[in-house]
């Protein structure tokens, strides 16, 4: 049995979706287990970029099985979008992707409910999507939510969905002053389950047998530790388990079932929208950063924030996750640094800070303490192979493993598929 989680180990954005892309090889299984639509992973190979939101992008990769687990919210406009868009271009999904039945539904008064409660908040807002993911969760928790499973009954579907709008609409007119726009829903609805009804499966009792079969599988996570609702940086999180732990109750497995876990981290830090960002650049730097690293959502088209990078963060991602391995990725983007920061700590008030604060208000005042490391000022983007990487491009790998006490198993160099380097004798190299 080989099972292995990949994680975030930042704000999200690490570039998960390459690097599960390139680990999919290796794997039978590739399986998503949190989120929704707002999570977008970008793979380019042959030419051709493919920005998948929902289904994991191990569907690209032939003969893989993708599954999209119970602990994803699933706007099914959204996902018969990528079905169309992989049928486009040529990619047979025929008996590969599996969808779960108990996967809750996002619908379009949840985005409604979100973009009105987002213009409530004013200047406290959290810097959403507005893609209906939070609200989809809340009802979830809630226990009104409805379920990818209750759209194959017409009959229950129509009398589930009826009850909760006739709610919503009433909290919607007496909070913001609005009605609900619902004409037409439940039919649109009823005709996406027939164009997902062959997917449709019990996704614990899939992987399970996939296991007991001697499969192999991947879990892969959405966003980062640092969104995670309840170790992340609260309230300016998302709405569900971004860590590691998050494969076992988004999919159904018990933790005795992985393996390991491989967290994704950038050279540098970015994270999109409010919230505490300690390593946060000077805009100047930032410019160059986000130019270089074209850090624009794939999904919202958003400008990401940039930041130097964060080892007190990583130390954190690295407990909460149990990383067994690190993957560095866009290396790259340092090619004209001078010299590079790296934050070793945390100072708050003066005094220095030993663990992560809890509150997002406490973490706004900490200050950074830096440690100046040598840029290589030399080119590495599409470098292949470890021994051709500047010395002190080695250094800063060094240096940032060291601290950790977490290997670094795998480092990117660029968008595509093959630049990537695998180091050799590491517990990463051994999975694939």
């Amino acid at each position: 049995m080989k099972s292995i989680v990949v994680v975030g180990a930042q704000w999200g954005d690490e570039g998960k979706g390459k690097v599960v892309d390139y680990l999919a090889a290796s794997f039978d299984y590739i399986a998503r287990c949190a989120g929704g639509h707002n999570a977008g992973h970008t793979v380019i190979f042959d030419g051709n970029r493919f920005v998948l939101q929902l289904i994991p992008c191990g569907i690209l990769r032939p003969g893989k099985h993708a599954v999209i687990g119970s602990g994803v919210v699933v706007d099914p406009a959204a996902l018969v979008g990528e079905l169309d868009t992989l049928a486009k271009a040529g990619i047979d999904i025929t008996g590969r992707l599996h969808l779960s039945n108990r996967a809750h539904l996002i619908f379009p008064y949840h985005r409604q409910m979100e973009k009105a409660a987002e213009a409530a908040r004013g200047a406290w807002k959290i810097g959403t999507t507005s893609r209906g993911i939070g609200p989809a969760y809340e009802d979830k928790m809630a226990r009104h939510g409805i379920r990818v499973g209750d759209m194959l009954d017409p009959a229950r579907f129509r009398e589930k969905l009826a009850r909760v709008i006739a709610e919503k609409d009433a909290v919607c007119r007496a909070t913001y002053g609005v009605p609900l726009d619902t004409a037409g829903l439940a039919d649109q609805y009823l005709a996406f389950a027939e164009r997902l009804r062959p997917l449709v499966v019990d996704a614990s009792e899939l992987i399970n047998d996939a296991l007991d079969a001697g499969h192999s599988v991947l879990f892969e996570g959405a966003q980062g530790t640092m969104l995670d609702i309840d170790f992340g940086t609260y309230p300016y999180v998302t709405s569900s388990n971004a860590i590691s732990g998050g494969a076992c109750t988004g999919l159904g497995v018990g933790p005795t079932r992985i393996n390991a876990v491989a967290g994704v981290t950038k050279a540098y830090t970015t994270r999109v929208g409010s919230g505490p960002f300690p390593t946060e650049m000077p805009d100047l730097e930032a410019t160059e950063v986000r130019d270089r690293g074209k850090e624009y959502g794939a999904v919202t088209g958003r400008p990401r924030r940039c930041g130097w990078l964060d080892l007190v963060v990583l130390r954190y991602a690295a407990r909460l996750n149990g990383i067994s391995s690190l993957v560095v990725t866009k290396l790259d983007v340092f090619d004209t640094q001078k010299e590079i920061q790296v934050c070793t700590g945390y100072r708050y008030k003066g005094a220095p800070v030993k663990e992560m604060p809890a509150s997002a208000e406490d973490l706004a005042e900490v200050t950074p303490e830096y440690r100046t490391l040598p840029g290589w000022q030399s080119d590495t983007f599409g470098v292949k192979d470890i021994e051709k990487l500047p010395g002190a491009a080695l250094d800063y790998l060094k240096f940032i493993s060291d601290f950790l006490n977490v290997e670094i198993g795998m480092i990117s160099t660029g968008p595509d598929r093959d630049a990537t380097i695998v180091c050799a004798g590491t517990q990463l190299a051994k999975w694939i």
